[in-house]
């Protein structure tokens, strides 16, 4: 017995269903390269004696909110509430960090962010008219579930500054002049993943305008808010949201650790039924996450709890070392560029890249191809690694950037990185000009 794949899926035949496989394939065959492509945490903030802690410190947190033994051993052994029951610590962190005020029965607690995506866009999204308004570049994640799911995707191109308000209204009212429906909009507003770049906040002010006069929704995707902090701090979407308009996915991948693989959707937004009864977006979204996933590990959500209790549901406190690690490795990052390749050099090869704030990621410019050709060929004869920029895009582009990211190495490490990193740019680019010339 076998399978044509023409019977299967249309969606898993997209490029973009193959990228992070193709990454790890490259990685497992080049164990010894340095990688700037994985956007994953630091090694070194890990220590698995601390799980028992987290999970005591919950348990003790029940005993608190009047829990006895068996209620205790029900929560963190059996199936639970589908929305999950973290959510009222969840809510508390949020006004507390980001002066969001959440009711808890708005908050939908997800197997990781990508969970909170799927169940969010097949919520929305059910009719062929129905259309996703992306970002581009954008998140591979939601780009590869609108893939799954069938849903149409319209890019709306981000400047150099970041997404333009004006530029959302204009591809949105395109949409509707072409009798589609543009639903809602995705973005990830702070240290964007893959650009890097940040909306300010006039921006984000005038985007939730034009969500209200175009009528889409907006899905805010908040990953790498807690590295803004100080005066790069911008409030969130859905913290300037008076209109219920923006629907916010958050993660505790960054701020704790992913292997727990607990995550967020807050969606306060009133849904009015045929019958006349009222729910809660989030409700619905329970209902499509529980013949999913069923509901959050347990166990998973008792470690993210106690951590949570541990730090009186103040993380962006809690992850001052973090954030501190992770802006030196950004400004290591750009400051072994800028050395390695100095602005007279770049600009003879037509080599640039974009200087973000904060975050994890630089995009890089270069006058040849970026394909997976060359990034084999940048683990086997330069022994590092990085992510194709064409990945992130709908349709054509990013055909000439790639994406490095400075999150996952020590400092010595991403020197020696970005130093042969900057060897293959230069050196590609070199032999590029000559046979231009030849």
């Amino acid at each position: 017995m076998y399978l044509s794949h023409d019977e299967l899926s249309p969606a898993l035949g997209h490029p973009v269903m193959r990228s992070a496989v193709f990454l790890n394939e490259i990685a497992a065959r080049h164990p010894k390269a340095l990688s700037l492509a994985a956007g994953r945490p630091f090694d070194d903030f890990f220590d698995p004696a601390d799980i028992a802690g987290h999970l005591a410190a919950f348990e003790e947190h029940l005993t608190e909110e009047g829990l006895d033994r068996s209620e205790i051993t029900r929560r963190l052994f059996q199936y639970g509430r589908t929305a999950g029951h973290i959510h009222e610590l969840i809510a508390r962190l949020l006004l507390n960090d980001e002066s969001m005020e959440v009711d808890p029965a708005a908050v939908v607690v997800t197997v990781g962010a990508q969970e909170g995506m799927f169940i969010t866009l097949r919520a929305l999204c059910h009719r062929p008219e129905d259309v996703l308004l992306v970002t581009a570049p954008c998140y591979i994640g939601m780009l590869g579930v609108a893939e799954l799911l069938g849903v149409a995707v319209v890019p709306v191109p981000e400047g150099e500054h970041g997404l333009d308000p004006a530029e959302v209204a204009r591809v949105a009212a395109e949409v509707r002049a072409q009798g589609r429906t543009p639903r809602a909009l995705y973005v990830v507003p702070t240290a964007s993943n893959p650009s890097g770049l940040t909306m300010p906040e006039h921006r984000r002010r005038r985007l939730l305008d034009v969500a209200e006069d175009a009528d889409f929704l907006v899905i805010e995707d908040d990953p790498y808010g807690f590295l803004a902090d100080g005066p790069d701090r911008v409030p969130t979407l859905k913290t300037l949201d008076t209109g219920r308009r923006v629907i916010h996915i958050g993660t505790f991948a960054k701020t704790c650790f992913p292997g727990a693989r607990v995550g967020y959707v807050v969606a306060d937004q009133e849904v009015r039924h045929p019958d006349g009864r009222r729910s809660l977006l989030a409700d619905e979204l329970a209902l499509v996450r529980s013949m999913i996933t069923v509901n959050t590990s347990a166990v998973s959500q008792a470690v993210i709890g106690g951590m949570l209790v541990r730090c009186g549901c103040r993380l962006r406190q809690a992850n001052a070392e973090r954030i501190a690690h992770y802006r030196d490795n950004l400004a290591l990052l750009l400051s072994c560029l800028d050395q390695g390749l100095p602005e007279a050099r770049r600009r003879a090869l037509g080599i640039s890249w974009n200087t973000p704030d904060t975050g994890f990621f630089v995009v890089v410019r270069v006058p040849f191809a970026v394909d997976e050709a060359l990034l084999a060929r940048s683990a086997e004869e330069y022994g590092v690694l990085w992510t194709p920029m064409s990945y992130f895009y709908p349709g054509q582009g990013g055909t000439n950037e790639l994406r490095v990211c400075c999150s996952s190495l020590a400092p010595a490490d991403l020197e020696e990185a970005t130093r042969r990193l900057l060897l293959l740019l230069t050196d590609t680019a070199s032999a590029s000009s000559a046979a231009t010339k030849g």
